[in-house]
């Protein structure tokens, strides 16, 4: 597996070297929101709000208003959570085209209950006029850029950072509203999306080994959400459907998918995976979707409940989990 390092920062000024209606504003976390080599090649594009992100988000409003696109950077948690009223009254309201990226989405970051952004699709998607992007890989990050400026009205942007690896080819960018078909079976669908990908790889690695044919889609748009394809998807798996996020399961990708199977008439056993009402603590990623149950031995575990099936598969047939440096070259605050 390929792994790059600060694809963002790198991918942001090459991508808006030619388009100067473009401003990054930045809420004191420049360098750990990959907006620092932006700040330094267009200076002038670049604004500093500081660590006022209501006031920050108001900025953003009136900016579109002028004819700009902002591109609004901090972690995902203070976007959302301090800014929620500008948001929707500067924002959304008036549809303006105001691009927000908020890093560190649910457990990537071991800063605990203050830094993770756990249940902020379901926030976000409430709102009128906000279209919802999650990145998964490289490939994500890289393309993500050009999603969100087609899109003219609002876009909340679930953010990757740091090491990241790519899991889709660099040539099949990503699309609105349009899932990635990572592997067609018809034993049980599993509907993942952002980290969570990488982990499902995992798992359906091992079950098709053992005989399970997996129906794998990533999904990278969470709202909108209405893809005729996805009933077809969601009725494919004759054991059921398993939603696997980096999230609460309340609100988010598990509810957006019963959703649409309840809306198309599909009857289908589900199991929805993340975390299940509550606030989680401080450690890596890779313990805290062990501890939560959303793991590649976890999602194991929901297709051995569905099927009633047995697969026996221990800890060392999965491949090696990854784990990531936790501050890289971030500072000491960018948890």
């Amino acid at each position: 597996m390929e792994i790059l390092s600060r694809v963002h920062q790198k991918n942001l000024v090459s991508w808006a070297r030619d388009r100067e209606n473009i401003l990054v504003l930045s809420a004191d976390l420049t360098g750990s929101c990959e907006a620092d080599l932006f700040r330094d090649t267009y200076p002038s594009r670049f604004i500093s709000c500081g660590i006022a992100e209501q006031n920050m988000m108001s900025v953003a409003g009136g900016l579109a208003r002028e004819g700009f696109i902002p591109l609004v950077h901090t972690f995902a948690v203070f976007i959302y959570r301090r800014a929620y009223d500008q948001i929707a009254m500067s924002v959304a309201y008036p549809n303006l085209p105001v691009k927000m990226f908020g890093f560190l989405p649910g457990v990537v970051t071991p800063g605990g209950a203050t830094h993770q952004a756990i249940e902020d699709v379901s926030v976000m998607r409430a709102l009128p006029n906000m279209t919802i992007l999650e990145t998964g890989d490289a490939t994500d990050v890289e393309s993500v850029l050009d999603v969100m400026r087609a899109v003219n009205g609002p876009v909340y942007i679930r953010m990757l950072r740091g090491e990241v690896p790519r899991l889709f080819d660099a040539a099949e960018p990503m699309k609105l509203d349009t899932p990635r078909i990572l592997s067609k079976g018809t034993d049980v669908t599993i509907i993942s999306s952002g980290i969570c990908t990488e982990e499902t790889l995992r798992a359906a690695s091992a079950m098709k080994k053992k005989g399970v044919s997996v129906n794998h889609v990533h999904v990278s748009t969470l709202k909108p959400f209405n893809n005729k394809v996805y009933a077809d998807i969601i009725n494919t798996g004759k054991y059921g459907v398993i939603t696997v996020e980096n999230h609460t399961t309340t609100g988010g990708l598990g509810t957006i998918v019963a959703e649409k199977a309840v809306a198309c008439g599909i009857n289908k056993r589900m199991a929805r995976l993340g975390l299940r009402d509550t606030f989680t603590h401080g450690a890596s990623r890779a313990y805290l979707m062990k501890e939560h149950g959303f793991d590649a031995a976890s999602i194991i575990h929901a297709v051995e409940k569905l099927s009633g099936n047995k697969l026996n598969i221990s800890d060392d047939e999965l491949s090696k989990v990854r784990i990531e440096a936790v501050h890289s070259e971030a500072k000491a605050e960018g948890l």
